[in-house]
């Protein structure tokens, strides 16, 4: 497929957020002008990139999956990536998503045109121009690699996790694995078997719960089929438990306690070397980061060709990793585990408003936006994942969806009234932030005394939601164009 001239939605991202958005569009409206450019050669964005060893969801999948496309196909209660890359592209084929997706395309460049009200937008497969932007490239799209002091003299070979190199046999080999955040506690139980010696290079240890993971039966399968308010009844009751969870992590933190206790007695029945648990025994609250599930991981690390390094990174020579009390690890691998960039989103580099500077300049390495979703001075831009909106107990699946229908609703609005422009105001945007940091405060993820990705250069709180899901989807049930300024098509001054 070729890109048009014009287009009036352009979605940039196929994953979970660009999919849930066009295809509510299309529901609305099927002869919507939308179109998804989408910088991978397929659908469905992080689950169609990571594919390392292991690689599962961490929430259960009948939460973690569209309202509006339910399966009984899924596996197990936690789903696993192929799985879930499988039903994105099935969600996209029975939808006709895919007749608006050009894959191939990664978005270079897009400057607001003021004068004209669109967007000039170049991509690496040409240039056209759209009256929306919606940037849905996801918080963890693009891996993050630590620049470290000889990384280009290592003789071995490197790669990330979220870019796994399958070509790659570890079998045998000696492999030092940098991180011990939600990728390494999937895939390290994964290699350890067949690799020689694998090397753990951790930080800062993270409170581990099990993970009640549990085959789906066929009987089970055929009842969801038969009786569809069976599943929705499951997801209903899946999402209270994991409100109830998130008031905790939230509100209630006084209760965080109790989930301590199932943590160290978990690492207790998984590691036998008290000196060993101890290197693994966080000195955090449990919630500040995120807690990690895992049936294998803390016995993984408690074989007897598996090492645990806790005291961090020097530098790198060309046959090894050297720690920070100037030990070096003979190694013929290294995989960084080492997250991604979501308080520093590449897009926002791409991205140009009304004054000529990029969306990563106004941000100065501190993301903020009106419910997560608009930015003043960047009219009819919509960000789906955007700032504040990341979850520590839920499935962001229901954010994004809560996002899709108020970005829906601003579409309606603007062809409705014949708007041209809607731009969120200053004052508006200060406000609410000011409320979220405010919420924040007496969150787990704030005061739990931990240090997380969850904070900026500024030292600020951008990527949690600070509060239940369902008080995020009652905030964006309904565009609530009084707090933008709005231009029409047939005037050029704004009006209210």
């Amino acid at each position: 497929m070729s890109l048009p001239q014009h287009v009036h939605t352009l979605v940039v991202g196929a994953g979970f957020a660009g999919m849930g958005l066009a295809a509510r569009i299309l529901r609305s409206r099927p002869e919507a002008d939308v179109l998804i450019i989408e910088r991978g050669h397929d659908v469905g964005g992080t689950w169609r990139d990571n594919t390392y060893p292991g690689c599962a969801c961490d929430v259960p999948t009948s939460l973690y999956s569209f309202s509006f496309a339910p399966s009984a196909d899924w596996s197990h209660t936690f789903a696993r990536q192929p799985e879930i890359y499988r039903y994105l592209k099935k969600v996209a084929a029975d939808t006709g998503i895919l007749s608006r997706v050009v894959t191939d395309c990664a978005l270079e460049q897009a400057d607001w045109d003021d004068a004209k009200a669109v967007w000039h937008v170049r991509t690496s497969r040409g240039s056209l121009t759209a009256d929306v932007v919606v940037a849905a490239t996801g918080a963890l799209s693009t891996p993050s690699i630590p620049d470290m002091p000889g990384l280009d003299t290592f003789g071995g070979t490197t790669f990330h996790s979220a870019t796994w190199n399958h070509d790659h046999d570890l079998t045998g080999e000696r492999v030092a694995v940098i991180g011990t955040g939600a990728s390494a506690v999937q895939f390290v139980p994964e290699i350890a078997p067949r690799a020689k010696h694998v090397t753990v290079f951790q930080r800062t240890p993270a409170w581990v719960i099990p993970r009640l993971d549990r085959v789906l039966s066929d009987p089970e399968k055929r009842l969801y089929r038969r009786i569809p308010l069976v599943q929705k009844a499951v997801r209903g009751s899946v999402y209270s438990f994991r409100e109830a969870l998130g008031g905790v992590l939230a509100h209630a933190t006084g209760l965080l306690p109790l989930f301590e206790m199932v943590a160290r007695a978990h690492l207790r029945r998984q590691v036998r070397d008290p000196e060993l648990r101890q290197k693994l025994t966080p000195d955090f609250t449990i919630g500040c980061k995120r807690m990690l599930l895992s049936n294998d991981w803390l016995r993984t690390l408690d074989r007897p060709d598996v090492t645990l390094v806790d005291a961090g990174l020097a530098g790198i020579t060309e046959d090894g990793v050297v720690d920070a009390v100037g030990n070096e690890h003979k190694v013929d691998t290294i995989i960084f585990a080492t997250g991604f960039t979501p308080t520093e989103p590449p897009v926002a580099h791409a991205l140009r408003g009304t004054d000529g500077h990029t969306l990563a300049e106004h941000w100065k390495g501190s993301p903020h936006a009106y419910k997560g979703t608009t930015v003043a001075g960047f009219p009819n831009l919509f960000l789906m994942y955007g700032p504040n909106t990341n979850l520590g107990h839920s499935s962001i699946v229901y954010m994004l969806e809560s996002q899709s229908a108020y970005i829906t609703d601003a579409l309606d609005a603007m062809r409705d009234n014949d708007i041209a422009a809607f731009e969120v105001t200053e004052e508006a945007q200060r406000r609410y932030n000011a409320r979220i940091q405010s919420g924040l405060q007496s969150t787990v993820w704030n005061k739990g005394g931990c240090s997380s990705w969850y904070y900026d250069a500024e030292g600020r709180n951008s990527v949690q939601w600070p509060t239940f899901t369902f008080r995020f989807r009652s905030q964006l049930q309904r565009f609530d164009r009084e707090n933008y300024v709005a231009r029409r098509r047939s005037e050029k001054e704004a009006v209210a």
